[in-house]
């Protein structure tokens, strides 16, 4: 029975793997970019700090149903740091972190906006990780979580923030903190969660600060290729001619593909790990490269720039070698680039199966962006997710469910405490809030910020002012909020 399960996984590996590329063009959403280009003294000092707790809670897989099935629980990791609180005899607050797309050990050490502010807030900090991620996985492994469709149907947002929901309140009720305010804060799709959260719990949580979270990229309300618009005029604004070095060199690259020995030259130009199997696994690395580079385009390293240099300081004439160049600058120096061997996260699996069901992101490029053109083809996105898992997604649910059309006309009646932050040069900004829907659901945006740059962990030495800044208007507004709601409440008693 094992080896035939074990083969029926790896069928399942492989066939999501070898999909059609309308999968894999959906850039992840994620606080973190790569790690390859940071200080290696600054990675070495963002450890977790000494006083954080973890727990598991006995969560409830379904919250909204009542078959027998659904009062299975599985354990959900959560962790907890009270180093700074003020204590429930103070109504001090709670922040929480909402936990995404991945496991939550890295966040724990990158993202710095609750721990830099502890003290501040005398709060109690409570990170929570996503259903189905890390250590927090139903049915016994992630093997049996994600074999079929009736295990993977657990695995949605609306269900994530129940879960958060359980949480939160499981943990007032441990340290008698009834009274205490809850502002949840998420980055990236962990950002549109929280925002979310505040919406559908607002009896739990007083506020919300949402980084970067594309909330409008759905349903057709955000144009599809805003994305690589920002990611081309990232570029752009970096240099010139390295831009109309990369515009020009997809079409390059198509002919020496198809030349008899193109791959080959491609691949040792390249230094490939293993020989190219086709042109598009090149021109899907470099299109990774470049959108990753824009959408964490944080300081003090600044990627696109450091592209860029490599692409422009390459004085041969020869197009595709500056573009190795540039890869040589982004990456370093390694024996091999493009198709390096690489297991398969968990964040891939878990993330294919979310954009394959609610989370669909029409993102496509247009006629107007440094890239080949690429509509983005829900009928194609569609069929792509029903051979890789059987069902379709479902592009309206999203909207129906949280909202997004006429966003400000109808969150200005009806919601509040909401911060969306977003910097200008992160290609998700194109489907972030750009400006205030009313005088408690703000938008906070700088023009050079890249994605989630406010609530990774404060640098006092590279942190430009612009950054300083945005973060000082986060923490003013989220202190109006708590001020408020002790006013209101000294008011009830």
């Amino acid at each position: 029975m094992f080896p035939l399960l074990l083969f029926q996984w790896f069928l399942f590996l492989s066939i999501l793997l070898t999909s059609a590329t309308a999968l894999l063009n959906i850039p992840r959403l994620s606080p973190i970019g790569p790690r390859f280009l940071e200080d290696p003294a600054e990675v070495l000092s963002e450890k977790t700090s000494d006083d954080l707790q973890t727990f598991f809670y006995n969560q409830t897989l379904d919250h909204f149903n009542y078959k027998p099935e659904s009062y299975n629980t599985f354990e959900q990791r959560f962790v907890i740091s009270s180093k700074h609180w003020g204590g429930a005899n103070s109504n001090a607050p709670i922040l929480v972190y909402f936990g995404a797309e991945a496991s939550l050990d890295s966040d724990l050490a990158a993202v710095g906006f609750l721990s830099d502010n502890a003290f501040r807030f005398n709060a109690l900090l409570l990170y929570i990780e996503h259903r189905y991620y890390g250590k927090s996985i139903p049915f016994g492994s992630r093997d049996e979580a994600l074999k079929n469709g009736s295990t993977r149907g657990y695995f949605n947002s609306a269900q994530a923030i129940a879960d958060y929901a359980e949480i939160i309140i499981h943990v007032k009720k441990s340290f008698r903190a009834e009274n205490s305010p809850v502002i949840v804060v998420g980055g990236s799709y962990g950002g549109m969660l929280a925002s979310w959260f505040r919406l559908k719990y607002p009896h739990i949580a007083l506020g919300a600060l949402a980084s970067s979270a594309p909330v409008l990229y759905f349903d057709d309300i955000t144009p599809q290729d805003g994305y690589y618009s920002i990611v081309s005029k990232d570029f752009r604004e970096a240099s010139e001619t390295c831009y109309k070095t990369i515009q020009k060199s997809w079409a390059e690259i198509d002919e020496i593909a198809s030349k008899p020995n193109g791959l080959s030259i491609l691949s040792k130009k390249f230094k490939t790990c293993k020989p190219l199997a086709d042109s598009d696994e090149l021109k899907d690395y470099l299109d990774s490269m470049y959108s990753g580079a824009a959408q964490y385009n944080k300081p003090p390293t600044y990627p696109v720039n450091r592209v860029c240099s490599g692409v422009d300081g390459d004085s041969g004439n020869d197009t595709l070698t500056k573009i190795f160049a540039g890869v040589f600058a982004y990456r370093g120096n390694r024996s091999c680039y493009i198709n390096a061997p690489t297991n398969v996260s968990e964040t891939k699996l878990g993330w294919r199966w979310q954009t394959c069901s609610e989370m669909v992101i029409p993102i496509g490029r247009g006629n107007e962006t440094m890239f080949p053109p690429d509509p983005f083809d829900l009928n194609t996105y569609v069929q792509d997710c029903k051979n890789s898992y059987g069902v379709s997604p479902r592009p309206h649910w999203v909207t129906t469910y949280y909202g997004g059309h006429s966003i400000k006309l109808i969150l200005q009646r009806f919601g509040s405490n909401i911060i969306f932050s977003n910097g200008l040069k992160d290609p998700y900004s194109s489907g972030g809030v750009l400006e205030n829907l009313s005088e408690t659901i703000t938008a906070v945006y700088t023009v050079n910020g890249s994605h989630c740059l406010d609530i990774l962990v404060a640098n006092k030495t590279t942190d430009p002012v612009w950054l300083v800044a945005q973060r000082e208007v986060e923490i003013k507004t989220i202190e109006g909020w708590i001020n408020k709601y002790y006013d209101d409440l000294r008011n009830q008693q």
